[in-house]
């Protein structure tokens, strides 16, 4: 049952182990990857930018905005 929780970051592991464990020594130490370092490095390596990365953590200025659903 265990073993079940588990298999699927086993499978990831086991088909990109760089990437893997990239993503989890990131997460480890708290990398925010919308910083400048991070983000070169990661455009450098042919991986498309963090969704919201150009707005720098939601932090434009502009307050909460609203947005309709159709």
């Amino acid at each position: 049952m265990f073993l079940d929780e588990l298999s699927p970051f086993m499978q990831e592991l086991l088909r990109q182990p760089a990437a893997f464990l990239g993503g989890v020594a990131s997460g480890l130490l708290r990398l925010n990857l919308a910083e400048d370092p991070v983000q070169d490095w990661l455009r450098r390596q042919g991986a498309s930018p963090a969704p919201g990365a150009n707005a720098q953590n939601g932090q434009n200025g502009s307050g909460p905005q609203t947005i309709t659903i159709d």
